[in-house]
Order: C-alpha cells, then structure tokens, then sequence
C-alpha cells in the first residue's frame, strides 16, 4: 500500500479560531462550577464572544473562573465546520444554518479527534515497530474517516458517530497493545510487573507518587486529583483518561501513547514534568495562572 494513503496534515487538527466563527464559545453548554463562572445554554452565545467570534477575556479566562474554556480543544473541528462544511458564511449571516451548525460541531470533533489518534497510531508504530498489516488498516481508517468529515451537512448530520468510534478503536487498541509490547523488550524488569487497569478504572485521587507506570494501560481511567508526582508514564496508554487535577510535578510522559494537550491542560505539573517534544507546557504549570 502507498504509505501515502490517508495521511493527515496535522495542522487541520489543531484549532484555528481566527478562522471559526466561535462555534465553541456558542454550541456547548455548561454549567456553574469550578471550571466556568456562569451558566450557559447550548446554542446561546457565551457572554465573552465578541462580534468577531473572538473571546473578549481570553488572556484571563483562568482568574475569572473560565478554567473549562482552557482545557477544551476541538482538534480542529470549528475551523472545518466554519470554512469547509459551511463555506464560510458565518450563523449570524445565515441564521437559519444555526441550528445545524452547532449541533455538528460535537460530530466533527469526534472525527477529527479519532484523526488524530490515528495518525499518532501510525507514527508510533513506524518509529517503534513494523506491523505492516495494521499500518495498512491505519491508513484506510484515515481516508474514511477524512471522507466523512467531508459531507455535506444533511449526510453529516446521519453519520453514526457511535459505531465508527468503535471501529476506530479496535485498531487503536491493537496499535497500542503493539508499541506497549515492543517496550516490554527495552523494560525487561517490567514482564511480570506491568499495571494493566480495566478501561474507565476508578483512581480518583489515587496515591500514585513515583509509581512505575511504564507501558501500562490506563485507557479511560479516571485519574481526577490523582497525586501522580514523580510518575513513570513512558509508553503509558493515556487515551481518554481524566487527568483534571492530576499531579503531574516531575512526572516522566515522555512516549506516553495518545496524550493530549488538552489533557495535560487539565491537569497539574511543573518545569520538571517530562514531555514529548510535540507538547508545550501549560501556562499555569509555570506561572501558578
């Protein structure tokens, strides 16, 4: 197979709000907590969204009690949805499109979120193992899964987000029990030692402090105010774990398997947590914002 085939340019998977028409700051609701300040309304315009679609306090959402807005990342999404999906012509132009438009939001992150785990899926295995057969399933993922983000927005509306996300995760899942299994043979002392957690395990507010967490599974865990100080994550599987408020001071994340930056956004660390190059450290894990 041409290697080729299905690659995505990673800078459609990060968000672009100069060009989205706000659809973050208008689609989603939430509510009055510790991570946002007001209550809001799904399809009701956040009271910061200016009438160019740019957030009026974003340099200060953290002290004015916005900490959720800091965390959310649409992978690109709002950017597509804007320019790609509606050509362009912004929900205060054309009314009548707002109502789609905001409820398609939430499917083209997903896609455009499980875009970016597969092509991490694929780096990882080119640089750690070869696994020709599941490189091949990689690839073929990506182009459907960029061909469904490309639908007009009736087909979109019917794409059944549920049954993909589930097919997607199957390869994932092997890609990752593949790279984890090929750091076993550099972490011998690991073979019988290894954490393996059910997907979703409950470590909330966990003692983890300095715990050898190498190449373990902690797909889905919830990890919420887990004191993960001094950590070793390397080739951990971090995919959809909850890490708000976890600690991640002096923690090893370097090679940590499908990590995000809105995941460590959420969480807590320091000058000394160790990161992949690709990653850029929060703001408030150096300045305490």
């Amino acid at each position: 197979m041409d290697k080729n085939l299905g690659q995505s340019d990673l800078s459609d998977l990060r968000s672009d709000c100069d060009n989205c028409f706000g659809l973050c700051c208008v689609a989603l609701p939430f509510a009055a907590s510790s991570d946002f300040a007001i209550d809001k309304d799904a399809g009701q315009p956040c009271q910061n969204l200016q009438s160019n679609f740019r957030c009026g306090v974003h340099t200060n959402l953290r002290n004015l009690g916005f900490r959720g807005c800091t965390v959310y990342d649409c992978f690109g999404a709002g950017q597509k949805v804007s320019q790609f999906t509606f050509s362009g012509i912004d929900w205060r132009q054309a009314p009548e499109t707002a109502k789609q438009m905001f409820e398609l939001l939430p499917i083209m992150r997903q896609l455009h979120e499980l875009l970016w785990y597969l092509n991490e899926a694929i780096s990882l295995l080119a640089v750690h193992i070869l696994h020709d057969s599941l490189h091949d399933t990689l690839h073929l993922s990506i182009a459907e899964t960029e061909r469904l983000t490309q639908l007009s927005p009736d087909l979109l509306m019917e794409v059944d987000i549920v049954t993909h996300r589930a097919e997607i995760n199957t390869h994932l899942l092997r890609a990752s029990e593949a790279v984890r299994a090929h750091a076993l043979i550099q972490y011998k002392d690991l073979q019988r030692r290894r954490k393996n957690y059910e997907r979703g395990a409950d470590l909330i507010g966990a003692k983890l402090r300095g715990a050898d967490l190498r190449a373990a599974n902690l797909r889905g865990a919830y990890l919420i105010a887990a004191d993960l100080t001094a950590a070793d994550l390397r080739f951990a599987d971090l995919i959809g774990a909850d890490l708000r408020d976890a600690n991640l001071s002096g923690a090893d994340l370097t090679n940590a398997i499908f990590l995000t930056q809105s995941q460590l956004n959420a969480a807590k660390g320091n000058a000394n947590t160790r990161l992949s190059a690709s990653f850029t450290y929060p703001t408030h894990w150096i300045h305490g914002i």
